[in-house]
């Protein structure tokens, strides 16, 4: 191994001999160069390649002048280099010392050599630089050179190229650190003496050819090259943005890709902003026509935060989505509805035709961003009647559609108390108890009624951007909640909204399909069903609820989701529950629709009736599958 023939700290000079300065080495050096340079890439290792053997060769040469003023001293062996030059041969020593160095094998453990580095200089772009071919016998002496070790190479040169003895070729390789001098001339003996090829131009770094690199890999590095330092300034530029309280953009993530829609899309200055009148003459009667209001429409700083927020929510960022919304960036220029100050909070409202997007950052300055989401596409005038602001201390405050006259709070389940008139400014409700952000048990459930030129309606808040619409009546023609009968229908299922919160809930109707009287003749018992509709068309969720004389609340008898039962589709429904009498016996009570024909138990209880009611005696806890059939003879299944 050439580890082991060349010695890692080359023995020092003796201090007696002849002394050469700096400028007597430049001399020798330049004077000559070309067999200099011969003689180093002719030691140098094969395996590095012809054309960085020719740049390390040149790199090593220009390297050998001693590193300061000061005269190094030349051991006696050496004085009579060439043509007695003592410059000439201290220069030589310290190219043959370097370029055995270069072949070294590198070290995990060990600080690399210079010389078993790639160079620095010279260096060439674009080409590749090599000796030019010789014959037949130059190429089979460099195969045979390849085989040697970098000592006995170096030997081979000291005596083909200086004309030295094997003694002073000894000395020489003693000199330039080589362990074992003797063997390596004993191995470049092995070699026929073919010392006359050596000048020729095979072995001569000086006289070149040149052709190009490869030039379609060149292409793919320069282009990685770009995309680095494309990366790179990208990364300069992240580092430099402010780490806390609100940038230009405030919690946005960075903007790691950008195109002219998006960038659109983030800029204040091209929001959609709808006259305050734009409502009374619109063919559509929505949230598009909703004008832009609040105390900050003009704050171009909060709108961009808002903006780059929604496009590139950071870690920061709490988002919430209903189910089914999506909450990526907007597409292009959202229309603004809302931009103002809500309590502790700067609040803005943003709407893309798909989904309302809520905003809100501390008024402080504060961390705690919020993003929320929620889908409103197909709202018509009742559905986009009011928009949740924001929550707190147990209240929510909505934003009124422009064409709500009044609003009030009523409870639903007290349905004989009048509404309690709330203050609208510039279409901003006073705050209202929220059911949404009630704990513990309920006993109440706070509702928002708005009035406008349609009439009165009730919306609920179910934890939502948008409250959800509260009807009764049979489904397919459903009517407001305001008459005296459909606000008794809600009475006793109000808590059951309480089921229905962050779901997307679009509408919830309530339906009284039936009425059972009681077989110990304590009254009638109601049957209810409530169907809550979302905005995104499926996920539909019903409950077949009942409810006796004198209760205060109903009682779920089945509840489903994603059947048409109970809906315009399929206005029919069918359900059971077992009860218990004040004379401690149970019965299995079932009621379907008015258009019932026969009603059946199977299971746990066994009966049968034609009709749309079915009473029959029962065990607790027995288990019952029910069937019926319609009027018009298609099958019914009870809700489960």
């Amino acid at each position: 191994m050439q580890s082991q023939d060349v010695a890692q700290r080359p023995a020092p000079p003796s201090p007696a001999g002849p002394v050469v300065d700096v400028e007597q080495a430049e001399a020798a050096l330049v004077e000559h160069y070309p067999r200099l340079v011969r003689l180093a890439y002719l030691v140098l290792p094969p395996g590095l390649g012809r054309s960085r053997r020719v740049l390390t060769a040149h790199a090593l040469t220009q390297r050998a002048l001693p590193r300061n003023r000061t005269p190094s001293p030349v051991i006696p062996a050496q004085s009579t280099g060439r043509d007695g030059d003592p410059g000439y041969a201290l220069v030589r020593l310290q190219v043959l010392r370097t370029a055995l160095e270069a072949g070294l094998p590198l070290k995990a453990k060990a600080w690399p050599k210079r010389a078993q580095l790639p160079p620095l200089l010279p260096h060439v772009w674009g080409l590749k630089l090599f000796p030019r071919s010789g014959g037949a016998d130059e190429l089979a002496l460099d195969q045979r050179l390849s085989t040697l070790s970098g000592p006995a190479r170096a030997a081979y040169a000291l005596r083909g190229l200086e004309r030295l003895t094997d003694d002073e070729v000894c000395e020489v390789l003693a000199a330039a650190g080589v362990a074992d001098p003797e063997g390596a001339v004993l191995e470049a003996g092995g070699i026929p003496a073919q010392y006359g090829l050596l000048d020729s131009p095979e072995f001569d770094p000086c006289s070149l050819q040149a052709r190009p690199t490869d030039l379609m890999r060149r292409r793919q590095h320069l282009k990685a090259a770009l995309a680095a330092g494309a990366a790179l300034l990208v990364c300069g530029a992240l580092l430099g943005l402010p780490g806390e309280g609100w940038g230009p953009e405030g919690a946005a993530a960075p903007p790691y890709a950008q195109n002219p829609a998006a960038q659109a899309a983030l800029d204040p200055a091209k929001l959609t902003r709808v006259p305050p009148t734009a409502w009374r003459s619109s063919a559509r009667t929505d949230f598009s026509v909703w004008p832009a209001r609040g105390d900050r429409t003009g704050d171009k700083a909060l709108l961009r935060r808002a903006l780059a927020v929604w496009a590139r929510p950071g870690e920061t960022v709490q988002v919430s989505a209903t189910p089914g919304t999506p909450s990526g960036g907007p597409a292009g220029p959202p229309q603004l509805l809302y931009a103002g100050t809500v309590d502790a909070a700067r609040v803005v409202i943003l709407h893309d035709g798909l989904r309302i997007v809520r905003y809100a950052e501390p008024k402080d300055g504060t961390q705690g961003a919020a993003l929320d989401f929620a889908r409103v596409d197909g709202a018509g005038r009742a559905g986009a009647s009011a928009v949740v602001l924001g929550r707190s201390d147990g209240n929510v405050r909505y934003l009124t559609a422009p064409w709500v006259r009044k609003a009030g709070e009523r409870d639903l389940m007290k349905p004989g108390s009048g509404a309690m008139n709330l203050t609208l400014t510039g279409g901003v409700a006073a705050p209202l108890a929220s059911p949404a952000l009630r704990s513990g048990p309920c006993t109440s459930w706070n509702v928002l009624q708005v009035t406008d030129g349609g009439g009165t309606r009730l919306l609920t808040d179910l934890g939502e951007l948008v409250p959800a619409r509260l009807t009764a009546g049979r489904p397919g023609s459903p009517g407001e909640v305001s008459g005296a009968a459909a606000l008794h229908t809600w009475q006793p299922f109000a808590c059951s909204l309480g089921t229905m919160r962050s779901a997307g809930v679009r509408s919830v109707n309530a339906w009284a399909f039936n009425e059972q009287p009681l077989p110990d003749a304590s009254g009638s018992a109601a049957w209810v069903c409530t169907r809550a509709e979302t905005w995104r068309g499926g996920g539909a969720r019903v409950l077949a609820q009942f409810h006796t004389p004198g209760g205060a609340y109903g009682a779920a008898a089945a509840q489903a989701e994603n059947v048409p039962a109970c809906g315009a589709r399929d206005p029919h429904v069918l359900a059971g529950v077992l009860w218990k009498s004040k004379a401690g016996d149970w019965y299995l009570l079932a009621a379907g629709s008015r258009k019932t024909a026969s009603v059946r138990a199977t299971g746990g209880v066994n009966g049968a009736a034609r009709g749309s009611l079915l009473t029959v005696p029962a065990e607790q806890g027995a288990q019952a599958q029910l069937k019926g059939s319609l009027k018009d003879g298609r099958s019914l299944r009870g809700l489960r």
